[in-house]
């Protein structure tokens, strides 16, 4: 998992830039030289390429890097060349809460994680107990195990976690 801790302003704010397509990495580690904080969750994936086996880190969440800045820094971060734009609205980057990718470190540092489609559909849980305490998603079963789907809405990106039923509550 790469994750740089340069940056602790007190204006810095999370948020997340879309990138060109396979850049995520290389943006983050290019960002960080310019003493910016980044955040990319990674996911080990097995590929077969020439008859053999290779295990590659792959983002959990393709094309998007989560990048700790002070307004200052956007010039920074924008006149990369793999940065495609900060996500928001009407043209307005939008901040992601620091309790949500703070919980995503913290959860994944404990828990293996997978890719997992963005869904609009599913009870929506609160976990209660556990090492994802505090996280909300959607329920879903998938080979008879029940997962927690993590949506983060603003980007239309979710990861799913194996979560055991007794942990978990509807949320309101």
């Amino acid at each position: 998992m790469q994750d740089h801790s340069l940056v602790d302003g007190a204006d810095a704010l999370w948020f997340a830039a879309y990138t060109r397509p396979r850049h995520e990495k290389a943006v983050a580690e290019q960002l960080r030289r310019q003493v910016v904080e980044t955040y990319v969750p990674l996911h080990s994936a097995v590929h077969l390429w020439n008859a053999r086996r290779v295990t590659v880190e792959l983002p959990l969440f393709p094309n998007y890097v989560f990048i700790k800045m002070s307004f200052n820094q956007r010039s920074v971060v924008l006149s990369h060349p793999g940065v495609v734009r900060l996500v928001g609205f009407n043209g307005k980057a939008i901040p992601l809460p620091s309790s949500e990718i703070e919980q995503l470190r913290s959860s994944l540092a404990l828990w293996k994680a997978e890719p997992y489609p963005f869904m609009d559909v599913g009870k929506k849980i609160l976990i209660t107990s556990g090492p994802f305490a505090g996280l909300k998603g959607k329920i879903i079963r998938r080979k008879g195990k029940m997962h927690l789907v993590v949506s983060i809405d603003l980007i239309q990106g979710a990861i799913a976690l194996q979560v055991d039923a007794a942990e978990a509550k509807l949320a309101s």
